[in-house]
């Protein structure tokens, strides 16, 4: 497995406007994936279909949400998105037992590769990171977790795909019996929920 102890975790939610992206799934890689909505199915939304959405992702989940994020180029959109993919398709190979392709696998050796966000120590006594290009620092530790993510049995075996037949995320199951169907109980649990009860009126 490889050691991810330098690289910063997820920055938790914080108060203020709706989180634009949607969060929770327990690995930063797997929030990542979901940038691709209803995957597979005939709704299926690109959310990172500009510069602006780019951005506004690496803000709400780089290493630190403080830090200004300059425009990406319209190149990076598109980078972002095959690393994207890239990791859907190492994920979902190792569930499987198999080997992702090669493209893939280059795709993400090449992103793991750019350097990630470092720690800062300010004249406050406060630690804030920081990067000199945020959304390749960003991609760098997604592209990072998903590597350490598919290398790793145990969590591995928790890793699974919402029960709702439209939604196409994946989530880390950190309950406890290891039972969990949904994505978010908020959104898919709670549509499924209230089509059960429908059906049984």
């Amino acid at each position: 497995m490889m050691d991810t102890a330098a690289a910063p975790a997820a920055p938790s939610p914080v108060s203020g406007p709706p989180a634009r992206f949607r969060e929770g799934a327990g690995r930063l890689c797997l929030d990542f994936i979901r940038t691709l909505r209803y995957r597979d199915t005939a709704d299926q939304t690109e959310e990172l279909a500009d510069p602006e959405a780019l951005a506004a992702w690496v803000r709400q989940f780089g290493a630190d949400p403080d830090q200004a994020v300059p425009l990406p180029k319209s190149g990076q959109v598109t980078d972002a998105q095959a690393v994207r993919e890239a990791v859907y398709a190492l994920v979902t190979s190792a569930m499987s037992g198999r080997h992702v392709g090669r493209a893939a696998r280059e795709q993400l050796n090449r992103a793991a590769a750019a350097p990630v966000p470092v720690p800062c120590l300010g004249d406050s006594g406060t630690v804030t990171w920081v990067a000199d290009a945020p959304v390749t620092a960003t991609l760098s530790l997604v592209a990072r977790d998903a590597l350490d993510l598919a290398t790793s049995p145990a969590l591995l075996a928790r890793v699974r795909p919402c029960a709702s037949p439209t939604c196409g995320a994946l989530f880390l199951d950190h309950s406890r019996p290891g039972t969990r169907r949904w994505c978010s109980m908020d959104t898919c649990g709670n549509r499924a929920k209230k089509a059960g009860l429908k059906a049984r009126a």
